[in-house]
């Protein structure tokens, strides 16, 4: 059966290594991977020599919608996605109003994804949503699962949000017998903490300051509690953005205990380090925080051995006022790091530097991440993701690892160009991306729209 496309590429990462392929589309699948064109008549994209690579799942953004889209929205932070090669994301439950932790929030959620004309989508990637778990919604947590949520998400310290409180032991001891027998995750902010150290209001605006408030005794408390009901309970436990390099050991003796344990950490904690930042730059602030260079090599190491699963953005945007950027109050600064075009770049110009290879980086922003939630469509029982073979949906990205670039606010589809990044320079120059196998990205023509679908557990 002829093909509805292909892509070529001298540079395909495949399951079996990098190498010249014609990947074949037909009905939105990868129907085969092959070493030469077949004949026929359909439509040919050759890459050269830019690398082809699954496209990139980030299960970890905020996008905010509803209720908060001046933070960020579906429309934007989906441009944003395809613009960077991310195909997939799941979205967190916070930040938006309401946080999603009834079912009936979930369905407002849903509805906000679509557009104004009847079952039109602002999705310009495919995105799934993690349902949240707060004190006294144990009774929400089987029927946010029977309407599709790929997991839940919960915090160990305050959120931010207040509608989204923290949870304690009791609290996690009710919802993880449920969320286990169903399979699914439960991912964990993990800072054990009481009140917010508020420091010296004279020193507001010391970054050392604001790193010793949130120390890592807080991470590495937090962990060993997790680790102990994740194996109390058998319940699929996901660190969430790990900054502290002291976790790692005890993170290796649970998981050569067999744990149902995984592990995230950001391109922040291993692009910057808290050397790099000045007294006032509210921009770098997120919680936890971005620790010493010591740390950072550390954590690279955790990740180049496998201890640490993978790498998320954690996109967490917010209007310019709550970043604090001229008064440059740590303590009063929203904490969260806008990213997510980024992701692949970042990424690969850290991992440069660390003798790291195109393999790693689809392992650690495709394949690894795709195996953390379970995905389907309203169409279809399953959706294979994070690898170029056989079978799996055709999302792709082709990229030039040898290109580099600065980043600018012109350039930024996110809502906000307020972001660390800005005047980086980066290797890493996304040039196409496809979504089940349509072009939804091309550098030099832009953006093609409204292709994405909501993800189902």
């Amino acid at each position: 059966m002829s093909p509805d496309a292909a892509i070529i590429s001298n540079r395909t990462i495949t399951p079996v290594g990098i190498k010249k392929t014609v990947v074949l589309i037909k009905d939105g699948k990868i129907s085969d991977v092959v070493d030469e064109l077949p004949e026929g008549d359909f439509p040919v994209t050759d890459t050269g020599d830019n690398v082809l690579m699954p496209g990139i799942v980030d299960p970890h953004v905020h996008i905010n919608e509803p209720g908060r889209t001046d933070w960020e929205g579906f429309d934007t932070a989906t441009k944003a996605a395809i613009a960077g090669g991310i195909t997939t994301l799941v979205e967190m439950p916070l930040n938006a109003s309401p946080v999603t932790t009834t079912a009936k929030a979930f369905e407002e959620k849903i509805k906000a994804s679509f557009g104004k004309i009847r079952m039109t989508t602002k999705l310009h990637s495919n995105c799934g949503f993690w349902g949240g778990v707060i004190p006294g919604n144990e009774k929400e947590i089987e029927p946010l699962i029977e309407k599709g949520v790929l997991g839940f998400k919960a915090f160990l310290t305050h959120s931010g949000i207040d509608e989204f409180p923290e949870v304690k032991e009791a609290d996690l001891r009710k919802v993880m017998p449920i969320i286990a027998k169903k399979g699914l995750p439960l991912l964990v902010h993990c800072e054990l903490s009481g009140e917010l150290m508020p420091g010296k209001r004279e020193d507001v605006k010391s970054y050392k300051q604001y790193l010793a408030s949130r120390p890592k005794k807080w991470e590495d408390d937090a962990i060993a509690l997790m680790i102990r009901l994740c194996e109390e309970f058998k319940c699929k436990t996901h660190i969430v953005h790990l900054s502290s390099a002291d976790s790692i050991e005890q993170i290796v003796k649970a998981k050569q205990r067999g744990l149902p344990l995984t592990v995230e950490t950001c391109q922040h904690y291993l692009y910057f380090t808290a050397e790099q930042i000045k007294d006032g730059q509210t921009e770098f602030k997120c919680a936890p925080p971005i620790r010493d260079k010591e740390n950072n090599e550390r954590l690279w190491q955790a990740l180049k051995d496998g201890i640490i699963d993978f790498v998320a953005t954690d996109h967490s945007p917010s209007p310019p006022e709550m970043k604090e950027l001229i008064s440059g109050d740590f303590m009063k600064a929203w904490g969260g790091i806008s990213s997510i075009q980024f992701a692949l770049p970042v990424l690969w110009t850290g991992a440069k530097k660390h003798g790291c290879d195109l393999n790693d980086i689809a392992k650690w922003l495709c394949e690894k991440p795709a195996l953390l939630p379970r995905l389907k469509t309203r169409e279809k029982a399953c959706l294979p993701v994070g690898k170029i073979a056989k079978g799996y949906d055709a999302d792709m990205v082709a990229w030039n690892p040898d290109e580099k670039f600065v980043v600018k606010e012109n350039m930024i589809y996110h809502r906000h160009k307020i972001t660390p990044y800005l005047n980086e320079e980066l290797y890493g120059v996304v040039e196409q991306t496809w979504l089940s196998g349509e072009k939804v990205f091309d550098r030099r023509k832009g953006l093609l729209l409204n292709k994405g679908k909501v993800l189902l557990a």
